[in-house]
């Protein structure tokens, strides 16, 4: 696949995504709620268990590098062997066998633990079915980092750019532009250490898995 396709992917998404955020737009902390509401929390406790059904079904999980796409592909293919679980040397790699979560096939929290890219990529290489496939580092595509302005600690004149600093991929993905922060969307691998990292509450950049 050619990187402008790749390229094309990643912003066809973003920009559908942000679409979903305009109804939003007069809610207290917008893009807060729109990344709840994405999350599929529940926000009343009298929700019905059918409605926690489909909201648990709906919701794109962030997968393991080298992923196949799209979703229903990978957990098709997905063994559930958990091989990448064990190798995984961050220990960000998660399997639910009650299905609750991931849909009973890896996943990743990156607000627990983030992917660290590690030398190697083990968990591609491990996979015994194909439900993960060896990728170079340049071309994973895990999701893509949604950086809010509202929220950021940069907004009251603080310097923070953890996110950039420790982004394992560096400028390539992340970078500072006019004091603000700016990710590069044809190269972020959406690992999510830059959501792991970010010091406010809640999370004032957060990865959208890809669907």
């Amino acid at each position: 696949m050619s990187s402008d396709r790749k390229v094309n992917r990643r912003r066809f998404f973003r920009e559908g995504f942000l679409e979903l955020l305009k109804p939003l737009a007069g809610a207290i902390e917008p893009m807060q709620e729109a990344l709840r509401q994405f999350d599929m929390i529940p926000a009343d406790a009298a929700t019905t268990a059918n409605q926690r059904k489909t909201e648990r079904i709906e919701r794109p999980w962030l997968r393991p590098p080298g992923a196949l796409f799209p979703d229903q592909s990978f957990r098709d293919t997905c063994s559930r062997c958990g091989k990448c679980v064990e190798i995984c040397p961050a220990h960000c790699i998660k399997i639910d066998s009650s299905g609750m979560a991931g849909h009973g096939a890896p996943y990743i929290d990156p607000n627990a633990m983030a992917c660290v890219l590690c030398d190697g990529l083990k968990c591609m290489h491990v996979c015994p079915s194909g439900a993960l496939k060896p990728v170079p580092l340049g071309e994973i595509n895990m999701g893509t980092a949604l950086w809010n302005y509202e929220t950021c600690i940069r907004s009251h004149g603080e310097n923070c750019q953890i996110c950039i600093d420790l982004c394992p991929v560096g400028s390539v993905a992340i970078e500072l532009r006019a004091n603000m922060i700016h990710v590069n969307e044809d190269g972020c691998t959406g690992c999510g250490v830059c959501q792991q990292q970010c010091p406010t509450s809640p999370k004032s950049i957060v990865v959208i898995p890809r669907v």
